[in-house]
């Protein structure tokens, strides 16, 4: 058989298999080319390729040659116009590329496949995150566009040492997902192992961020052992911390490894306005926290096990504003909550013009109800209320929280005082047994020599933070 026969065979076994592949696909665009050595195929995805970079680049210099060279090389780099051109080493390759919005050129006297970048997707506009609003400070988040994603941190970091990797997760959807670290900074333990993390996922499909999460965090906690972010500024700070960003194509939000809890607390514009009515703030925060986690549980445990610790004023008015409470306290309590749980649900998952207005009145009239209708005495409605709104202050505690609020009421109501230790003690155990790739979850409490870290409680001067490092010292 003549070499000429031979490339045609395999030139037709190539369109065959692409064709059959993707056949009832109304996208699916193959564009004939005749030169004078033969055929060419363009094979494109109109939905995902750009249609006027595909004519430009690729159909127009390939019908206007001159000389159609016999070379693959030649046709790369003398006829060829698009910035982006490689080879194409299988039919699986070719498929992926496909799928991707490249264009595929096949060439009935060339042995051989080139792709020719042409993705175009439509993407949301670059605006302020509404998950992470700040009162001063950037106002661009992340899109669902990767590249996008990748434009907007790379902007911000020029060094040489910035590596972004790109790694294909997801049997079945083939998702690109970029590592991003600077290297010699970020620990070469914590980037081997989220890269081998990431290389062995066994998901077959990959739509949000949280498929990779649940690959990197610890198991087993309600707590947040990965950071995300929708901002662009608060990755690029844990990149030059030293720490591992992780983008996945088609999701806003970026994760950033390790995480440790104390940064739940922080808040991107406390970096951006002046410290010391920023370390009041934070304070504020670590203050509610601790009211949300233990309030409720210790209201239960003194009005239920130990009167006596109360001051007789006050037993008195609690005796009279309980009187007529059908309820013990402990499912009173519950109860409250219950109903509070529902109405934040409500505010989150209702249309966003009427959430919040819908989950304000409802507790101001369920408040009121409960009370007057004898359900809930006073003093349990503003226990209630002052620790649902305590959570407020730290979003990203929300769930956990709530969950270990509901613990610790528990061993308070059936055993006191001693419960409502029990159950504060189980929750930091819990806390310190957790870890983040490796790293304590609970830093820098138990070891501040192992990490020079300066932003714990409050804030240092942001030329002091400037020098935070992941690494571990040498002393």
């Amino acid at each position: 058989m003549s070499k000429k026969k031979i490339l045609q065979k395999k030139y037709k076994d190539r369109l065959e298999y692409i064709q059959e592949k993707l056949k009832k696909n109304h996208d699916l665009i193959i564009r004939e080319v005749d030169t004078d050595k033969g055929k060419i195929q363009i094979i494109f995805l109109e939905s995902l390729a750009d249609c006027g970079n595909v004519s430009l680049n690729v159909v127009t210099p390939l019908i206007e040659a001159e000389e159609m060279s016999e070379d693959i090389e030649g046709v790369k780099g003398r006829i060829l116009t698009n910035n982006n051109i490689g080879d194409v080493k299988s039919l699986e390759a070719a498929l992926m590329h496909i799928l991707s919005g490249d264009t595929l050129i096949l060439f009935e006297f060339i042995d051989g496949m080139i792709f020719s970048e042409s993705r175009y997707t439509k993407a949301r506009a670059i605006e302020e995150p509404p998950s992470e609003v700040v009162i001063k400070g950037p106002r661009e988040g992340f899109t669902e566009s990767i590249m996008d994603n990748m434009a907007l941190i790379r902007k911000k970091i020029r060094n040489v040492d910035f590596k972004m990797e790109r790694i294909v997760v997801g049997e079945e959807t083939n998702t690109g997902v970029i590592m991003a670290y600077i290297e010699g900074k970020a620990p070469e333990e914590l980037v081997n192992y989220i890269r081998s993390k990431l290389k062995t996922a066994q998901q077959k499909y990959i739509i949000e961020t949280n498929y990779i999460e649940e690959e990197l965090k610890c198991k087993g906690t309600a707590f947040d052992t990965i950071g995300y972010t929708e901002k662009p500024d608060v990755a690029v700070s844990k990149v030059l911390e030293g720490r591992v960003v992780v983008l996945v194509d088609s999701s806003p939000f970026v994760l950033t490894a390790p995480h440790f809890f104390m940064e739940e607390i922080h808040m991107a514009d406390d970096y951006y306005l002046n410290k010391y009515p920023q370390n009041y703030f934070r304070l504020i925060r670590w203050v509610a926290f601790l009211i949300a986690l233990l309030v409720p549980g210790l209201y239960l445990a003194l009005t239920t096990y130990h009167f006596s610790l109360i001051p007789s004023v006050f037993v008195f008015r609690l005796a009279v504003l309980r009187a007529g409470v059908p309820f013990p306290t402990f499912l009173e309590i519950l109860i409250m909550m219950f109903f509070f749980q529902l109405l934040r649900e409500a505010g989150v998952r209702l249309p966003q013009a009427i959430g919040p207005a819908i989950s304000i009145v409802g507790a101001l009239i369920l408040g009121d109800a409960a009370i007057r209708s004898g359900m809930a005495s006073e003093i349990t409605v503003l226990v209630v209320a002052l620790s649902a709104i305590s959570l407020f202050l730290v979003p990203k505690l929300y769930g956990a929280t709530s969950i270990w609020t509901n613990v610790i009421l528990i061993f308070s109501g059936v055993l006191g005082l001693p419960g409502f230790f029990i159950g504060f003690i189980l929750a930091c155990s819990h806390l310190a047994g957790l870890d983040s790739c490796g790293y304590p979850y609970l830093y820098p409490l138990g070891s501040m020599r192992d990490f020079s870290f300066k932003d714990h409680i409050v804030r240092y001067d942001v030329r002091k933070i400037s020098n935070n490092i992941l690494k571990k010292e040498d002393s």
